[in-house]
Formats: structure tokens, sequence, C-alpha cells
């Protein structure tokens, strides 16, 4: 979602009109209205790995979803159509079918509706070389970079650590899982608060599901153990305040941390979610094979955490270096390069 964002941002007026469709339910409406822009909402579900008892009934919203989209399309009459996956993309990239169309994939490998998809597009931007591979017989492949929020990038380090109340010569920690949270993240976090306070502060970052818990146990730590751990159920404009102040992140390895981490020159520990496919890993990988990123994997984190964290917290050396490797894989112009691709599909002028 937020890569969409990023691109419709830097579209800026060059773009007459942009429709969001989306998904029924979920935080997707609510995010997009808060940018400004119009929206959608169309029936849509997965059928790739969901058992015989759920498959007709998800088919039969795909289908619904088709329906819909063609009516929006007959209406909004669009000269492009941008697709970064999920599963509302497929009913409405076959609905579309005759009209230009732009995929961006964020992940290294790309979700099974970009790979359905990859057949009717004009142009695949993409965030690493990494990904060609899985488009051997596409000639409209470009590399971009993950296009990164805007907002994000109005924090330096210092107006950070002065917006959250941090020590300013206290290394700082940043975990987060994600706007729902990541259960097994927050609770080895919570688990070793006691070891990591005394040497860091931290900024958590617990998603909803877990806040109650977090709250509470934040209230039992010891005045002067509490005072350096700040924790929040979700940022939206104040996350890249989160970034620009860390010295480490702690995080899943959902395709944001291709671009977010790179363009902070964060170092980070990654813990892939173990039950969406192999798409965090593969993305864990190519930040870890290329110095930027350690690798806990999930079932690991509660005895790994402290150790992990500990040791690089001390080594500012090694950090330095994860930091550089890191800052090499940045593009700080991803959306404006993506927004030219999408502008030329649509047969409009791009500005120099």
């Amino acid at each position: 979602m937020y890569p969409a964002l990023s691109v419709v941002q830097a579209l800026g007026d060059r773009a007459e009109a942009v429709l969001w469709v989306g998904g029924q339910g979920g935080m997707e409406a609510d995010l997009v209205t808060r940018a400004g822009l119009p929206f959608r909402a169309i029936p849509a579900a997965g059928v790739h790995g969901v058992g015989l008892r759920r498959l007709p009934g998800n088919t039969l919203q795909l289908l619904r979803g088709y329906r819909a989209a063609r009516r929006i399309l007959r209406e909004f009459r669009p000269d492009a159509l941008f697709f970064t996956g999920g599963y509302v993309a497929v009913p409405v990239g076959a609905a579309g079918r005759r009209i230009p169309t732009v995929l961006y994939v964020p992940d290294i490998e790309p979700g099974l509706a970009l790979k359905s998809l990859a057949r009717l597009a004009d142009r695949i931007a993409l965030t690493a070389e990494d990904s060609k591979a899985f488009f051997p017989r596409h000639r409209g492949l470009v590399v971009t970079g993950y296009p990164v929020r805007q907002t994000l990038l109005k924090w330096d380090r210092e107006q950070a650590i002065a917006h959250f109340g941090l020590e300013p010569d206290t290394p700082t920690l940043l975990v987060f899982g994600g706007s729902k949270g990541a259960r097994t993240i927050n609770r080895a976090l919570l688990a070793g608060l006691a070891a990591l306070l005394p040497q860091m502060q931290i900024v958590h970052i617990t998603g909803k599901l877990d806040w109650e818990e977090v709250a509470s146990a934040r209230e039992q730590l010891p005045a002067d153990l509490r005072r350096r751990y700040h924790a929040f159920s979700y940022l939206h404009e104040d996350m890249g305040a989160a970034l620009a102040s860390a010295d480490l992140v702690v995080s899943r390895a959902g395709a944001s941390v291709l671009g977010e981490f790179p363009l902070f020159g964060l170092p980070a520990v990654l813990v892939p979610y173990p039950y969406a496919w192999r798409y965090q890993q593969v993305n864990a990988a190519y930040l870890a094979d290329r110095g930027a990123a350690k690798i806990v994997p999930d079932e690991e984190l509660m005895q790994r955490l402290v150790p992990v964290v500990l040791r690089l917290m001390e080594d500012h050396t090694g950090r330095e270096r994860m930091a550089a490797a890191a800052r090499t894989l940045a593009h700080p112009d991803a959306a404006e390069r993506i927004a030219a691709v999408l502008l030329e599909a649509a047969g409009m002028e791009v500005s120099a």
C-alpha cells in the first residue's frame, strides 16, 4: 500500500485524477482516504493455498470483484493501471486487460498476483536486480528501487531524538513488526527488557493486538528503566522519526525493509515471518548477503534476541560497516522513477 501511495505522491498534478481500488475491510480505506485519495472497494480473495472448503467461496468473490472492477473502469476510464500486488489486482487486471498496465514488484520474489498479471503488463518496475530472474521472458523490466514515503524524509537524527524525548548520547534500538504487530517479536523484547535497557533506549512500535500487554509490562518496569522504554501502538507521520533516531532495528522482513532501512543506513536484525510463503526470507537474505542485516529465525528469537542485539550494539565498527552496506542499496528517487514509467505507459508527458 505505501509504495503505491508514494508513487501517487510523486505523480503530483501530472496525473489529472487518481482512483484507488482496494479490498473490503482492513486499514486500506482509512490510509488511502487519509492521503486525500478517492477509494472504491471491491470483493477479492485468494485462491492459492486455500483449503477446498474455502476455494469455491473465494472463487466467487473473485468473480464478483471482476464484475465490480468492470463497472468501475467503465465509469472512470483510466489511461493506465498500476498494481503493487494483493488479491484485488487480479480481478482489476483481468477487467482492464486492454488498458496500459504497470506492475511494481515490492518484494524480491513477486507474489502470485503479480506473477499472474505479468503477461498483461506493459512495464514491470522492480525493487532490485535479483527480481529479473522471476520474469525471464518479459521485455519491459526496469529496476527502480523501493519507493519510500516522502513524509519519512523530513526527519533528521537530531529532530527525531528531540521528538521522542530520547537521550542524545544513548544508543537507540527500534523494534517493530507491522501495523498489527508481531507477537513473537513483542514478547521476546518484553522478556529481554531488563537486560537491554541498562545498555540502550528502545522505541517499540507494538501494533494494536499486543498493546495492552506491552503497556502493562512497561508500567511494571523500575522508573530508571521505564524512562528509556518508549512504546507506541502505531506511528503514522512519526515513523520517519523512529527510523531516523535508531542505531539498530529489529523487525519483520516485509518489502519496506528493502527501501526504508537502506535510505536511513540502518543496520537490521530481521525476523522473517514464517507463514508468508518465503517472501520475507528472500527479502532478509537479500540484505544479509550484502552485509546490511543479520537474520534470526522466528523460532529462535526468544533465546537469541538479547545476545544478538547486545553484541551488535557493542560492536560500533561492525554496525558502521552494516550501515555503509545498507546505504549502497538505497534508491531515494524510486518513487519518481516509477511515476515516470507510469506516465509513459499512459501516454503522458514526463517532465525533465
